[in-house]
């Protein structure tokens, strides 16, 4: 923790439930860890000072046998942290399963997510907008993501928010966070999918609900308009767009998306 003190580490600064939770659990692993890991140095150091060439007392036996003391502790305790860590990795798969809805008072928002070679579409369906390499959504309210790829598989990820799922073509992936707090937060591609897969960036803004909403409101009127031309064009280019905001004119962009891979029976990868 010391080597990561003042680094801007998104990991270990979590802004979400999901993320939080996965915080723990890699400090629960790394603490357990830590039970093998220093043993072995104050071993080793231990050893190297006591046979050291200086020392003529320090006996020594390579053929030590039927000590069932060290036996018990060499074995042991490395058995038991791998069976803390089952039992804990059987416990966390299930409760941070990306699938599983998050629980809240609140209507969750359903994103559907779209990776081209070189950027990022977000489509809000029941809002009537999509944006480019930007998502915004209300804080402490669950977010529901449906993804898919229309380029090579790709990868979704928001280190401060949620871990990362897979989005590829011809099927849809989901995943469910949600931020606890107002902020703006990186994304990117966790996957090397590509000569562009360095700049598959994008930010999530996290605001309250009254900006969301207002928000949503206005961005249905843009006059940048989606529908199944200007998103062919968006899907052919070969560079990065800025952050854009469009007025949804297509009914089912996202399944179109997916079957469009499903009648050809081919997977980019």
């Amino acid at each position: 923790m010391f080597v990561t003190q003042g680094r801007d580490i998104p990991v270990l600064d979590p802004h979400g439930t999901i993320a939080d939770q996965q915080k723990t659990l890699i400090l629960i692993t790394v603490a357990l860890g830590v039970f093998v890991v220093i043993p072995v140095f104050v071993l080793l150091f231990a050893i190297l000072w006591k046979y050291r060439a200086s020392n003529t007392k320090a006996k020594y036996e390579p053929e030590l046998e039927g000590n069932k003391g060290l036996e018990v502790l060499w074995w042991g305790i490395p058995c038991l942290i791998i069976l803390a860590l089952a039992v804990i990795t059987y416990i966390s798969t299930h409760a941070l399963d990306p699938y599983k809805a998050l629980e809240s008072d609140k209507t969750p928002i359903k994103v559907q997510v779209i990776s081209t070679k070189w950027n990022w579409v977000f489509v809000y369906p029941d809002f009537n907008t999509a944006t480019v390499n930007y998502m915004n959504i209300p804080d402490n309210t669950p977010i529901n993501l449906e993804l898919t790829s229309d380029a090579p598989m790709n990868s979704f990820w928001v280190p401060a928010l949620a871990g990362q799922v897979y989005t590829m073509n011809g099927m849809a992936t989901k995943l469910h966070f949600m931020a606890d707090k107002v902020g703006s937060y990186n994304g990117s591609t966790a996957n090397i999918s590509g000569e562009a897969y360095a700049d598959l960036r994008f930010k999530v803004n996290a605001m309250s609900d009254t900006d969301f909403y207002a928000w949503a409101e206005k961005a249905k009127s843009s006059t940048n308009v989606l529908n199944d031309e200007t998103y062919a064009e968006l899907s052919a280019l070969s560079e990065r767009q800025p952050e854009t905001t469009y007025a949804l004119k297509t009914e089912d962009l996202f399944n179109d998306v997916i079957m469009k891979y499903m009648h050809s029976g081919g997977t980019s990868h």
